[in-house]
């Protein structure tokens, strides 16, 4: 499996996830279609899939117009049925999606909304977090608590530490700022900084990162319990 990330809006990312041995892909929270569609008609992919990790529309605002013009299948939580446009498969916790060559884990990770999930492509190691993890950071909270976002990224935290973490949005430099401040006598940390200004001094994304990378220097995965992960999302808002 090839991923391709495709930059939308201001700051978002959606993915395309393509099987090279036919071209068939799906799309990770198309934010926007524009980008989506040039991608796939410069390289003949044929787009049969459109993962959404949660409502919002900045995740969702290219699904209408894909659906139409490709004849993709939209695949969401069961409990934001009413909420995800066009959508066709309804996923739940601890299930596998598989479709022709595509096979995820789906996670329901609430915090950041009621219905947030994640697609773990599990084989490839890859995992689609939306914006319930971010690199160096994580999500605000708008529908559900603070217990609920700890313990969504406590079940991430379990998977393989070389998995690959494909995020929703380039937020990593700022990012990266709140965590030195709280974490200032992080070397990897600190040597992580200097590579992300790099990249994004050359135009390049941030993204992926990889779960290791995140336990050792993404403060609130670092965070104790839920008293100290709190504490520090309520910093992180003010920030």
């Amino acid at each position: 499996m090839k991923i391709e990330i495709i930059k939308c809006l201001q700051d978002n990312y959606s993915y395309l996830i393509i099987d090279e041995s036919n071209k068939n892909a799906c799309v990770v929270d198309p934010s926007e279609a524009k980008p989506i569609i040039d991608y796939i008609e410069k390289n003949n992919i044929k787009l049969k899939y459109i993962l959404n990790t949660h409502h919002h529309y900045d995740h969702v605002g290219g699904n209408t117009e894909l659906k139409k013009k490709y004849g993709s299948n939209v695949v969401g939580f069961k409990d934001d049925k009413d909420r995800i446009p066009e959508i066709d498969i309804l996923v739940e916790d601890g299930k596998i999606w598989k479709k022709e060559n595509f096979e995820a884990n789906i996670y329901h990770i609430p915090g950041h909304t009621s219905g947030h999930i994640a697609f773990h492509f599990f084989k490839e190691k890859k995992i689609f977090t939306g914006d319930t993890l971010f690199s160096l950071g994580c999500g605000r909270i708008f529908e559900g608590t603070y217990e609920q976002m700890f313990e969504s990224l406590n079940k991430i935290k379990k998977l393989p530490k070389n998995t690959e973490i494909f995020c929703g949005h380039e937020y990593t430099l700022h990012n990266s700022n709140f965590c030195i401040i709280n974490d200032p006598n992080n070397s990897k940390l600190k040597n992580r900084i200097i590579e992300i200004k790099q990249k994004i001094k050359n135009n390049l994304p941030t993204i992926p990162t990889t779960l290791e990378n995140e336990m050792e220097c993404n403060i609130f995965l670092k965070a104790e319990n839920l008293e100290r992960f709190s504490k520090l999302r309520d910093l992180k808002d003010n920030f």
